[in-house]
């Protein structure tokens, strides 16, 4: 059943059925002054209990974010776009321009692409300009991993293959873990996939970490993802949702090993990240901590920002990040 509804996404057809993909905001009538949601697909998760929660720039408070969970997927959170616009483009501008830098590991081969490629991937194609070279470059890169580096041979994690985890990005998991209850979560290991429109991501599921408890966090970014839930086998139909800019998800209890996929992505903005900041809403006063304070006041400046803007005008970045070690453990 699994394949046969990825199948059913991916079609070529450039008007697919989609009557069936759960749209958060749609299940959500608004009545009494007070939201409420159509049990039979979404509930409402309440986290304004949260005592003394961190704060992030470029994060809304928790008490103003719109959580809810799947009431037939058990451990499935979905946030719809927590994040300010300027934090928006400054996890975009990190995931494009420094994150795939060394010593963190890309997928680019080395056939194909020449160390200065495969070290400093923005810097080149920003540099190129050769439009079909552009191209190439652009469309090559699919991931980057960074923290334990995850071996997509073995399927195993190694000791010695490690870079250091973003403390931006470790702060971010943070203040999500907190918020949500899972204040033990250590960020150890994170992929960050690069989706053309076009591209899909097949059903599997996420094992290879001694901690299969811990959840999962995935922040999506750009373009829209229609994404596959499913069960512990094959054989169970899967939801399919939107995850659209923004949005935060988080994979725990029953559904940390279920399947899960990425059949589509669909070009709903003719620019993902064209709004405009309110600066009221990011104080230039306002102290960024772990972040790169110039990276996140830079990204207000149109010209900086163009060419990131390009990039995501037909793309989609997706962070997932996990925890690798059991508690306790401080090595593998």
């Amino acid at each position: 059943m699994f394949k046969l509804v990825f199948k059913q996404y991916k079609c070529k057809s450039n008007s697919p059925d989609l009557t069936e993909v759960v749209k958060i905001d749609d299940c959500v009538v608004k009545g009494n002054d007070q939201e409420k949601s159509d049990i039979n697909i979404v509930q409402r998760l309440s986290i304004s209990n949260v005592e003394s929660p961190q704060t992030m720039p470029g994060v809304k408070s928790p008490k103003d974010w719109r959580s809810y969970t799947l009431t037939n997927h058990p451990g499935i959170i979905v946030i719809r776009n927590p994040f300010s616009e300027r934090g928006r483009r400054y996890w975009i501008a990190r995931c494009l321009r420094d994150y795939p830098r060394t010593p963190n590991i890309v997928n680019l081969n080395e056939r194909l692409f020449d160390e200065s490629v495969r070290s400093d991937w923005w810097k080149q194609l920003s540099l190129c300009s050769d439009g079909a070279e552009f191209q190439r470059i652009k469309s090559a890169m699919r991931w980057t991993t960074f923290g334990y580096h995850h071996n997509w041979d073995t399927k195993i994690y190694d000791e010695e293959m490690q870079s250091p985890f973003p403390e931006d990005l470790s702060s971010l998991c943070g203040l999500f873990a907190q918020a949500l209850g899972y204040a033990d979560f250590k960020p150890e290991a994170a992929i960050v996939n690069y989706y053309p429109v076009g591209s899909t991501l097949s059903g599997h599921t996420d094992h290879s970490e001694p901690n299969k408890s811990a959840p999962l966090f995935s922040f999506s970014f750009g373009q829209t993802a229609i994404f596959l839930i499913g069960g512990r086998s094959l054989e169970e139909k899967p939801t399919a949702i939107y995850l659209q800019c923004g949005d935060v998800m988080i994979m725990s209890g029953e559904s940390r090993l279920c399947y899960h996929a990425v059949p589509r992505i669909i070009k709903t903005q003719t620019s993902a990240t064209s709004s405009l900041i309110n600066e009221d809403a990011d104080n230039a006063d306002i102290k960024t901590g772990t972040m790169d304070k110039d990276l996140f006041y830079n990204v207000g400046d149109p010209q900086f920002w163009e060419p990131f803007s390009k990039y995501m005008d037909d793309s989609r970045i997706n962070i997932n990040v996990r925890q690798v070690l059991n508690p306790g453990d401080v090595k593998l």
